[in-house]
């Protein structure tokens, strides 16, 4: 899964994917759905809730199976999983350069929202968010 990640260009040296799925693990608010053809895996998506808000992360779909609905599917389920655990509205960040992830996003009902994402490092990081 970590490889589809990287292939999509979803991780970056201050994000520990192997970290991210070790904090899943442990959790009870928090989950990775995983699709799969053939026993490959070809999309993912990570989905959690705060108590406040659910949360995606690294909504992921092989390259060779763009434009097959599996990005379509895995935020149908994810938006199940949430609404299952009483999330009231799902939020999700698009870095600034990803107009195809925000295009694909807002054909999906997602809309900017008027809010400005502010962020500090509580552990030394090398690297420039």
């Amino acid at each position: 899964m970590i490889a589809l990640w990287e292939t999509c260009g979803l991780t970056k040296p201050w994000n520990d994917p192997d970290a991210d799925i070790d904090r899943i693990q442990v959790s009870r608010d928090a989950t990775i759905l995983i699709g799969t053809v053939d026993d490959a895996v070809v999309a993912s998506v990570m989905v959690g809730h705060d108590g406040h808000r659910g949360w995606i992360y690294y909504l992921a779909v092989s390259p060779d199976r763009h434009t097959r609905g599996h990005g379509r599917e895995m935020m149908a389920e994810a938006e199940l999983w949430l609404t299952a655990r009483g999330a009231p509205k799902v939020q999700l960040m698009v870095r600034q350069e990803n107009e195809d992830a925000a295009d694909f996003y807002s054909a999906l009902g997602y809309e900017r929202q008027d809010v400005t994402v502010l962020g500090k490092w509580l552990t030394p990081s090398t690297e420039a968010d």
